[in-house]
């Protein structure tokens, strides 16, 4: 996911990117301004963003006034110190208003809203004539090289210091140049599920299962980790619909 920061204060823009690391461990910040200017002159030129988060008052006007004046094609989320601005916002593309100092709490909220409303969007049972693409091989590159990467050789893909990396059943860690998030939607979906944040797994690198706390579960993959993985806790019963077969 591609984010625009527009925040003035220092201290607010880096609380933001820290709690978003937390929140969100596959986003790439593509810009951050603390002027609608800036902004605007970026904007001209940028227009490929998944999510804004917009500050209210910056120090050469409101951000209001650049919205006014461009229609802008992606969700925002306003972080402000003011609450009276809540009904102007929600006139825009607004999908939450967090009022300053931001909590991680309100921040998850925004984002899995962001979440659910893209999942509903480009679900094909919520949109019947929208093609869906299922990737059979991906390119690698290794510095000047190529190689083919089967789907099927993909034992699961993980993220690993803000890069993305998948696992094949012989061994091999291989860059890739698609988050998690497009791989979920473009790898067949009764092969590979993403059970947490940091996986997606193929059905047959599951090596072995347990019951975890609150109805989770232990997931022991092949090739071997460090460690089992656990499902979270909102994909859990889907996972076992996955598991039988009977999730779409």
């Amino acid at each position: 996911m591609r984010m625009l920061i527009v925040e003035d204060e220092m201290p607010a823009y880096q609380r933001l990117v820290k709690l978003l690391k937390d929140t969100l461990p596959d986003g790439v910040i593509a810009a951050h301004f603390d002027t609608i200017t800036e902004t605007e002159s970026w904007l001209a030129q940028n227009n490929k963003v998944d999510l804004a988060f917009f500050d209210i008052h910056l120090a050469d006007g409101s951000i209001f006034d650049l919205l006014k004046k461009h229609e802008l094609a992606f969700p925002i989320i306003f972080i402000t110190a003011y609450d009276e601005f809540a009904l102007e916002a929600f006139k825009t593309n607004s999908l939450s208003y967090i009022l300053k100092p931001i909590d991680k709490k309100s921040l998850e909220a925004a984002i899995k809203k962001v979440n659910t409303l893209k999942d509903w969007f480009v679900s094909p049972s919520n949109n019947p004539n929208k093609a869906t693409t299922t990737k059979k091989r991906f390119i690698i590159r290794f510095g000047e090289h190529l190689k083919t990467l089967q789907t099927e050789d993909i034992a699961y893909c993980f993220s690993e210091n803000k890069m993305t990396f998948a696992k094949t059943f012989q061994g091999q860690k291989l860059p890739m140049d698609n988050n998690l998030d497009t791989l979920e939607g473009v790898l067949a979906k009764e092969q590979f599920f993403r059970i947490n944040r940091q996986y997606l797994i193929n059905l047959d690198a599951i090596v072995e299962m347990k019951i975890y706390t609150k109805g989770r579960v232990m997931v022991t993959l092949k090739p071997e980790l460090p460690e089992a993985q656990i499902v979270s806790s909102e994909r859990s019963a889907e996972f076992k619909l996955w598991l039988a077969g009977e999730s779409e």
